[in-house]
Formats: structure tokens, C-alpha cells, sequence
């Protein structure tokens, strides 16, 4: 390996394994995380309709879709269609990873700004330690690729704060309306203390905001070519296979959360299809609000049923609704 490549990956070693298992942290019932006070009068909700083969179902409208909290069903208050622009931000991870790699698989985020639409606004954002914007909203393409490609990703590697991040990013699009999209380009390698994690997987669940996510470890895994490793060095590459593996799952967590997908690209061109599918699904995405029926501070359960054959739906599965008190406030 090269010099660099070799430090990088003794840096990710000792990341890796000071970093909390998102995997551990899931068997926490969510009951026993502390409550998120927020004050909510409306309830979005992405929504992607396909069909068994991928296809994406354009032409719906209000009629089509029937929302339901707690199982009851509510009248819809607001609906965007899929030519509605939407907000994207591009959240990337400002470690070794971007270093290495010389922000050659953060351009081909380029094929991503090609496949959307020409209203749809994109900000961009680093972290490490906590998240930094570096660009905001805007529906300017050009722009956007101009700071893409004069991005500083020397922002700092002492910390990898993923997760709570993250969140920090998710409070940054509260004020906005309908469709918003955060597209996390990351290892997964995570170091926010696990003690945050239950508030952390409350927030995500109950945000209006999908998350979709491509990896850049996959460099990293791939076996050293016409080298001899020593045994330390072997037992350095598996603990780096291993907490690789449980970055794999904290990537797949924090989207699954947020009715979002994660793509393990290995090449240039899984890069590229996974930026257009993403470019895809953000595209395609419905919008639609309810008023919460009730103000009792709890968590509910959300369920958007198509009207027509067999679809699959993807959305966000909860909201917490808000405080009779805090609304009086």
C-alpha cells in the first residue's frame, strides 16, 4: 500500500474501533429513549409508488392516496405532485475516505445533478466532528458543480460523527415544505456516543426528511495485490473488514429509518447507476400533509395505502405528535 493509503487505514483501525455498533444500539426499545418535544400542525410525507419491477407510477393525484395515524384514516390537507421541485442535500462525510479518494467519486455526483429536475434546489454540506454548510439551497446546477469541484474536504478527521450529524442536518430542512431529501455520502463509519443513539433513531423515524446514502469504503476493501502481509497486518485487515461490516449497517439503519436506500457501490459505474437511481427516486416522489388529529406528545404510526393493483409504497412510518401544552405556549 502506499504510505498514505497505509495511514488512512490505521487511522479507520482506530475509528473503527472506538466507534459505537449502531447493531448493539437497536435491541434499545424506543419507548426508553428521552422524548423530542417539537410542535407540529401539519404532517409531510414523502411518498415513492413502484411497481413490482421498479417502475415509477407519475401520473397520481390526491385521489389516489389515502393516509392513515394509528390506523384511522385522515383527510389529506395538502398534496405535490412529482413535478414539484424538491430539496436536496448532499451531506459528505470530510475524512481520510474524501482525501484518498481525491473527491474523484464526490464529482460523479455529477451524474446525480444531471438526472434532476430543473427546479429542484441542492444545498451541500461536510462533516466530521459536527456538520458544516458549505452551499445553500439553490435550483443553479452550475453553481453547484462549481463548489463540488472546489470543495476543501480538510475539515478535520480527529471525529466521525455520522448519526448526530445527521440529525443536526435533519433540524436545518425543518422549516421547509414538501419534498426534502438528504443524499449521505459516508463510510458509516460513526463515532457519536452511543448514549445519543435512542434520541438519534427517535428523530430519524419520526423526520419528514428521506434519507438515501452511497458508501465510499468499497476502496478500501479491496485486497492488497502482490504484497506478502504479516500476521499483525492480517489481523489489522480483518478488524478493518469487521468494523467496516458494522458501518455497512449503521448506513443501512439510519436509512431504513427514514423510508430511504443505501447503495454499496464497488466501481465507477455502480457509482453511476446509484446516483441516477437516487436522482430517480427523488424525482418521483409524492408529497402529502395531515393535521395530527391529536395532540397527545406521542409517537404514531403512519400508513399511506394506493389506490389501483399490487404497489409497492415507501414512506416515513412515524411522526411524534405534539403537546397539548406545548401548543399553548
Amino acid at each position: 500500500m502506499k504510505p498514505l493509503r497505509l495511514w488512512i487505514a490505521g487511522f479507520f483501525l482506530g475509528v473503527l474501533l472506538h466507534a459505537c455498533p449502531r447493531t448493539s444500539a437497536q435491541t434499545i426499545p424506543l419507548e426508553q429513549g428521552p422524548p423530542i418535544r417539537v410542535t407540529v400542525d401539519r404532517v409531510n410525507v414523502g411518498v415513492i409508488v413502484t411497481d413490482r419491477d421498479g417502475n415509477f407510477f407519475d401520473g397520481l393525484g390526491r385521489e389516489d392516496f389515502r393516509v392513515f395515524d394509528n390506523g384511522v384514516e385522515q383527510p389529506i390537507t395538502d398534496f405535490l405532485s412529482v413535478t414539484e421541485p424538491a430539496q436536496v442535500l448532499l451531506f459528505m462525510e470530510s475524512g481520510p475516505a474524501v482525501v484518498f479518494l481525491g473527491a474523484e467519486h464526490m464529482r460523479a455526483a455529477d451524474k446525480l445533478l444531471n438526472g434532476l429536475s430543473a427546479d429542484d434546489r441542492v444545498a451541500i454540506a461536510g462533516y466530521s466532528r459536527e456538520p458544516e454548510l458549505l452551499q445553500d439551497f439553490t435550483a443553479d446546477k452550475a453553481t453547484t458543480r462549481l463548489a463540488l469541484e472546489n470543495l476543501n474536504f480538510m475539515l478535520g478527521f480527529a471525529q466521525l460523527n455520522l448519526s448526530s450529524s445527521l440529525v443536526s442536518a435533519i433540524d436545518w430542512l425543518d422549516h421547509l415544505r414538501g419534498k426534502k431529501s438528504i443524499v449521505v455520502l459516508s463510510t458509516g463509519v460513526d463515532t457519536t456516543p452511543e448514549g445519543k443513539w435512542q434520541a438519534i433513531r427517535q428523530k430519524l423515524e419520526t423526520s419528514d426528511v428521506r434519507v438515501l446514502a452511497v458508501s465510499l469504503s468499497g476502496d478500501f476493501r479491496k485486497p492488497v495485490k502482490h504484497r506478502v502481509l504479516t500476521h499483525e497486518q492480517k489481523e489489522d485487515r480483518a478488524l478493518l473488514k469487521q468494523g467496516f461490516g458494522a458501518a455497512d449497517d449503521s448506513l443501512r439503519e439510519l436509512t431504513r429509518l427514514t423510508g430511504g436506500r443505501v447503495y454499496f457501490p464497488k466501481n465507477q459505474k455502480d457509482f453511476d447507476r446509484a446516483y441516477a437511481e437516487i436522482a430517480q427516486l427523488i424525482r418521483h416522489e409524492y408529497s402529502i400533509a395531515f393535521t395530527p388529529p391529536v395532540h397527545d406528545g406521542q409517537i404514531h404510526s403512519i400508513e399511506v395505502k394506493v389506490k389501483g393493483g399490487e404497489r409497492r409504497v415507501d414512506h416515513r412510518q412515524a411522526y411524534l405528535a405534539p403537546a397539548a401544552a406545548a401548543l399553548s405556549r
